[in-house]
């Protein structure tokens, strides 16, 4: 079955469509240039006929989780999230021209590359966890490469709490990167999962196949695919150039019991750094999130199915109707359709058109003042 066309991209303020990038089962991606600050930026859609409130609240969960973790250097950057004027949720997000999906890679990637890819996406991993997220969905086309061919992390669309909650029973997977216990759908999600997506993406890096997966034609149906995660026999890479130590350390993290794998991300990246070191290769950095930075701030809400979109600020109106002298400026409310002077029984509703009509009023009177003042002066 072809993929399907993406669907007509959104129109949004201050931002002009350029092309499409990618559909997929719940949203498309199209290509925007933001017109202030000028720069392109990617924009994830989700599709009108599918928003319900179970996929509204993977939406604000992404949008939220993304928000919290953007700012390590291996997430992908959110800038903005809302409501398009015909109903559907959007991202944006920064633009990343490519990813380490075997489609786009023409070559094996050097152990050298691979490892550094390794370390950084394994700290940024490390990172969310810290933030009691889990991303559930660890495969190559997720790790983009920034327009300074950087790796990030993208895609937390299907992202669940560690502390579990609704979205977290919801089973997810994706094959052939997904662990034997979430195949069997014996849990939904856990560190020692995300362990193995882990190590199943890295092998996938260095023998331009995912793990299990036959040579090209005879994989066989999804049933045989699980059949042979379930069984967990980890086949060398076989590529001269990776060692026996990159090989043992794939195979601990593809271990058939959890139990045996490493403990977190941040022993996986310790044992890559360790790679890198006996190859004589520069270490990667360890970048992950301090422990107070990550139990700072309220937990993402995975529950939380509210159509959330743009809000307009606060502003202070000067009134000139008559009534208590407690105050001469009223606040101004918030609301979807424009802003109105709070308190009492009788309201006003003011569009941003409106008021930028009372304003420019307003500094013609105050001109018009002045000129005559001065004339009375004798000044003209």
């Amino acid at each position: 079955m072809g993929r399907r066309l993406p669907s007509a991209p959104p129109v949004l303020s201050g931002y002009t469509y350029v092309r499409p990038l990618g559909t997929g089962g719940f949203a498309d991606v199209f290509l925007f240039e933001q017109n202030m600050p000028r720069r392109s930026v990617a924009v994830k859609v989700l599709l009108q006929d599918i928003v319900d409130d179970d996929v509204l609240r993977s939406f604000n969960a992404e949008a939220d989780v993304m928000a919290r973790l953007s700012s390590h250097p291996a997430i992908l950057t959110v800038y903005n999230a809302s409501i398009s004027a015909d109903g559907r949720p959007y991202l944006v997000m920064e633009f990343c021209p490519g990813s380490y999906s075997a489609r786009e890679r023409a070559e094996p990637l050097p152990v050298a590359t691979v490892l550094a890819v390794a370390v950084r996406i394994a700290c940024a991993l490390e990172t969310a966890h810290r933030s009691k997220v889990l991303h559930r969905d660890i495969k190559p086309s997720n790790i983009l490469t920034t327009t300074f061919g950087g790796p990030v992390l993208g895609d937390f669309g299907i992202a669940a709490s560690l502390a579990g909650g609704a979205q977290s029973e919801l089973f997810a997977m994706s094959l052939p990167w997904s662990a034997p216990e979430v195949v069997d759908e014996r849990t939904t999600g856990t560190i020692a999962t995300e362990v193995w997506s882990f190590g199943a993406t890295i092998y996938s890096l260095l023998a331009d196949r995912a793990p299990f997966e036959l040579p090209a034609g005879s994989n066989g149906s999804r049933t045989q695919l699980k059949q042979r995660i379930n069984r967990a026999r980890y086949t060398n890479i076989g590529r001269a150039d990776v060692p026996a130590s990159l090989e043992n350390a794939l195979a601990r993290m593809m271990s058939r019991d959890p139990a045996a794998r490493q403990t977190s991300l941040l022993e996986c990246a310790h044992d890559l750094q360790r790679v890198e070191r006996d190859l004589g290769l520069p270490l990667t950095a360890l970048e992950v999130a301090d422990e107070a930075w990550a139990s700072a701030g309220a937990p993402v809400d995975f529950n939380n199915q509210e159509s959330r979109g743009a809000i307009i600020s606060d502003v202070m109106m000067p009134t000139l109707r008559p009534g208590p002298r407690r105050s001469a400026r009223r606040p101004v409310s918030q609301t979807r359709e424009g802003t109105m002077p709070g308190g009492g029984a009788e309201r006003t509703r003011f569009t941003p058109l409106t008021l930028s009509l009372l304003l420019t009023g307003a500094v013609v009177v105050g001109i018009g003042a002045t000129v005559g003042a001065l004339a009375l002066a004798g000044v003209f």
